[in-house]
């Protein structure tokens, strides 16, 4: 069976290699009926076939992603003080840092792959840092995190870790934006990316046990895909500490 340094799987009885993968059968304490979680090989937040296909289709994906800012930016900005500090994560081309900036905001913007960070620093004229999720550090620093469509790559395993190292990283009152693609399990696009296709009950569980947020928000929208595909989004608003 593989080692997987400090993750505690107890429980867990079946190990199979697929490739890039483990598909793991737990047996849960008073179930007859197992349960199967896919492990990625990862850098603890990101997925080797997911950065391998940011890395090779960076210029492409940002050509067709890069047409407007994301519907759901503005109700986060709104929620901001004028001039509050943002985090961005996972910026690929860089179009919601140039909105964000427009009205006024300090940005930092980054993303997990250095060929993205590449393109949107092309495009934004400024240095875009190469930051894993797993890699946040500090605490206090910014009044928002903006993390659209970048959290739900994710294994479903760090993504609770995730939310807390953001949690520490926001001041108080603070807000974060996440979104997921709804699903049943999670598993991989036909691009071999991964997603953890969280149900729609699903990430309020996860946020609560990750930090004591005052407040989520989730509310459901469609839309398109990189591949065309229709999706169902699970748009997420965590506050932290009463405003």
């Amino acid at each position: 069976m593989p080692n997987f340094p400090g993750n505690k799987l107890p429980g867990y009885d079946h190990v199979v290699p697929t490739g890039q993968s483990w598909r793991i059968r737990l047996q849960r304490c008073g179930s007859t009926e197992p349960t199967q979680i896919l492990l990625t090989k990862m850098s603890r937040s990101a997925d080797t076939e997911t950065l391998r296909f940011y890395q090779h289709e960076a210029e492409a994906y940002c050509q067709r992603t890069e047409a407007i800012s994301s519907p759901a930016l503005q109700g986060f900005v709104e929620r901001l003080k004028p001039g509050a500090s943002i985090l961005e994560l996972g910026c690929g081309s860089g179009r919601d840092t140039v909105e964000m900036l427009r009205l006024g905001y300090d940005v930092t913007p980054t993303d997990g792959s250095p060929e993205m960070a590449r393109q949107a620093e092309g495009r934004l004229g400024r240095k875009v840092s190469v930051l894993e999720f797993s890699d946040i550090e500090g605490e206090l620093r910014f009044d928002g995190v903006w993390a659209h469509a970048c959290l739900l790559h994710v294994p479903v395993l760090h993504l609770g870790e995730v939310l807390g190292k953001i949690y520490r990283v926001l001041k108080s009152p603070g807000v974060l934006f996440a979104n997921f693609k709804e699903g049943a399990a999670e598993g991989r696009d036909r691009f071999g990316r991964y997603y953890n296709y969280p149900s729609l009950t699903a990430p309020r569980e996860i946020f609560q046990q990750a930090a004591p947020w005052f407040s989520l928000e989730i509310e459901r929208s469609s839309g398109q895909g990189y591949d065309g595909a229709a999706v169902k989004w699970l748009n997420c608003t965590a506050i932290k500490n009463e405003q």
